[in-house]
């Protein structure tokens, strides 16, 4: 039998050592917001990857569920951490337009978030079954199609453009289909759909296993559509650039035989203001030293992802913790990013 001191000293010591423990094994949770489109889904999971393999005392809880709207009006109103974003979203959010327009508070609370840093994540790729018949953007009239999820900013950037080259306005010319991604997605495989819309970079593996039993036709621009007015507007917004891909990227059965004409757009990986500036320094830095382990994710992803991007498109805040790291090795910040 052990005395009552002596039990008193063993139940002290045992709380010591719990105490150590919890301290040597304490993690620092952090939550990240992204979209499940390939390039974010992918570069996404890939960061957290990467910043717990050399920061033992950080974990990156990943959601890929929900709208990036959703995600940044989270993180301003501090319930997520990181979240995938895009200048085009910035600006919209700035202003209080098109999804935010309801959002009372969306220019000041789009004061609550930093930039870490940008990447392409594709073209828009309007994509239709051959078999379908549609040969262009105008032969969808009347048909239902998948541009993007009900609030997403992909949808603004798909009407916009299909506007641009057609005419025609969503949901009088044809119909937008209301779901999501995944479901989109789902409901273009079961052949539900007349198009389905996704922005990502090629050669992407969806399209890549679609075509491995069926011909895919790319829908865009002609070079005379580039000089309208309503071009030119949409243009106007941030994180959008002129771009085409190729006929042959996807073999025999990518039906098209001229490159396809069409958007690129710039997004990028944001955090909320009030994080730490060590701890965005300790992840920005991480990711970056180790870019090679990204690079090894996809075909894509050297082009895509790479330091001469990180500012491209920029156009909010960066967080003082990717500034402090940037600086660090030596690159020319842009001003208006400061």
């Amino acid at each position: 039998m052990f005395s009552k001191k002596l039990k008193t000293q063993i139940i002290s010591m045992a709380a010591v050592t719990i105490m150590a423990l919890g301290s040597a094994q304490a993690k620092d949770f952090y939550k990240m917001s992204t979209i499940s489109v390939p390039t974010p889904f992918a570069l996404n999971t890939t960061f957290a990857k990467i910043v717990q393999k050399y920061n033992k005392d950080i974990e990156i809880q990943v959601n890929a569920t929900g709208a990036a709207p959703r995600h940044a009006l989270d993180a301003a109103n501090g319930k997520t951490d990181l979240f995938f974003g895009a200048p085009s979203l910035m600006f919209l959010m700035s202003k209080g337009k098109a999804m935010f327009k309801k959002v009372k508070n969306a220019p000041e609370l789009a004061k609550n978030l930093r930039g870490i840093f940008n990447y392409r994540i594709g073209t828009y790729n309007f994509a239709v079954y051959e078999s379908s018949g549609i040969k262009s953007l105008a032969d969808i009239r009347g048909k239902r199609v998948f541009i993007g999820p009900p609030v997403g900013v992909q949808k603004v950037v798909a009407a916009g453009f299909i506007e641009s080259v057609t005419g025609m306005k969503m949901n009088k010319d044809y119909t937008a289909v209301k779901l999501g991604f995944s479901a989109g997605w789902q409901a273009f495989q079961d052949k539900q759909l007349d198009m389905y819309t996704n922005a990502t970079n090629h050669p992407a593996a969806g399209f890549s296993q679609i075509t491995l039993t069926n011909k895919l036709r790319f829908l865009g621009a002609g070079d005379a559509d580039w000089n309208t007015p309503k071009m030119k507007a949409n243009m106007r917004i941030p994180g959008r650039s002129r771009a085409q891909f190729g006929p042959n990227i996807y073999g025999d059965n990518q039906a098209n035989t001229k490159p396809t004409q069409t958007v690129a757009a710039w997004v990028g990986l944001y955090t909320r203001k009030g994080m730490s500036e060590d701890v965005i320094y300790k992840m920005t830095k991480s990711f970056w030293e180790h870019i090679d382990e990204m690079h090894s994710v996809a075909k894509w992803a050297k082009d895509a992802i790479n330091k001469d991007n990180i500012f491209k498109s920029a156009n909010h805040k960066l967080h003082p913790g990717a500034v402090k790291y940037y600086k660090e090795i030596g690159l020319k910040i842009p001003a208006n990013v400061m």
